[in-house]
């Protein structure tokens, strides 16, 4: 299994819309690139402010579903609910 996940760190002067990033932006997200699993965390202490997770069966799953995002189109929305640069990262779930 891979997981793959968005993390916004939390900085200086960042904000986090968090009503938005659930109910607009992680949906878009999820029917572009067809999975219907995704986990938000709104952090309660850390160094981050949210971070999303989706689970995929391989990392070819994961290339394909990551294709099929319009990428103009998601860099746009980001404004509409943070300032803040997310970070990307891919794991492999090991247990």
């Amino acid at each position: 299994m891979i997981r793959y996940t968005v993390l916004y760190p939390k900085t200086e002067g960042a904000t986090f819309d968090h009503e938005y990033y659930r109910t607009s932006h992680i949906p878009m997200i999820a029917s572009m690139m067809g999975v219907t699993d995704v986990e938000i965390d709104r952090a309660v202490d850390g160094p981050y402010l949210a971070a999303a997770h989706i689970r995929f069966d391989s990392l070819e799953a994961m290339r394909t579903a990551l294709a099929r995002l319009d990428g103009p189109t998601v860099g746009a929305d980001i404004a509409n609910y943070t300032n803040a640069t997310p970070q990307m990262q891919i794991s492999e779930i090991v247990a």
